[in-house]
């Protein structure tokens, strides 16, 4: 069963879960249930391999309705947060990672986990960094610990 925790989620992001549900359930669905009838007049479906491939397609098809289903059921929006003082979930953070030589600069939105991308910048409320960030404002220093170690950066702008 799944948690019944929050899913945090941008009006885009709610967008596109419900355009993939809509289509497992309009298009997929009916697809695979076709595959799983001819598999089944393909003959003895004890030994078709055809038929194997179709339920276990089912079964995937199925489990992603059921998880849509439920992060839709428990999602809470994020709307544009606006200006704010302090990063809040929704932000963009323009962060400089301090390395003892140079600072990197690197820009981040912080979201909930079912909207990460990190290589577009989208990072999880619930990652090291993210948790980090919320609350903080510009100019102050975070220190983050990560797998590979303690980090540090500063906040350099909060849009």
């Amino acid at each position: 069963m799944m948690s019944q925790k929050p899913v945090y989620l941008t009006p885009e992001g709610r967008d596109r879960l419900r355009e993939e549900l809509e289509y497992l359930c309009t298009v997929r669905r009916p697809q695979v249930a076709a595959y799983i009838q001819l598999a089944k007049e393909g003959g003895d479906i004890m030994e078709n391999a055809g038929y194997d491939d179709a339920k276990n397609e089912q079964a995937f098809v199925e489990g992603r309705i059921a998880t849509l289903e439920a992060m839709l059921k428990n999602s809470v929006l994020i709307e544009e947060p606006g200006p704010s003082e302090v990063v809040v979930l929704g932000s963009w953070v323009k962060v400089a990672e301090e390395d003892g030589q140079d600072a990197q600069e690197q820009a981040y939105r912080v979201l909930g986990w079912a909207e990460v991308d990190p290589a577009n910048g989208l990072i999880s409320n619930e990652s090291p960094l993210g948790q980090t960030l919320l609350g903080h404002r510009a100019g102050e220093e975070v220190t983050v610990q990560t797998p590979d170690g303690v980090r540090r950066f500063k906040i350099l702008e909060i849009r």
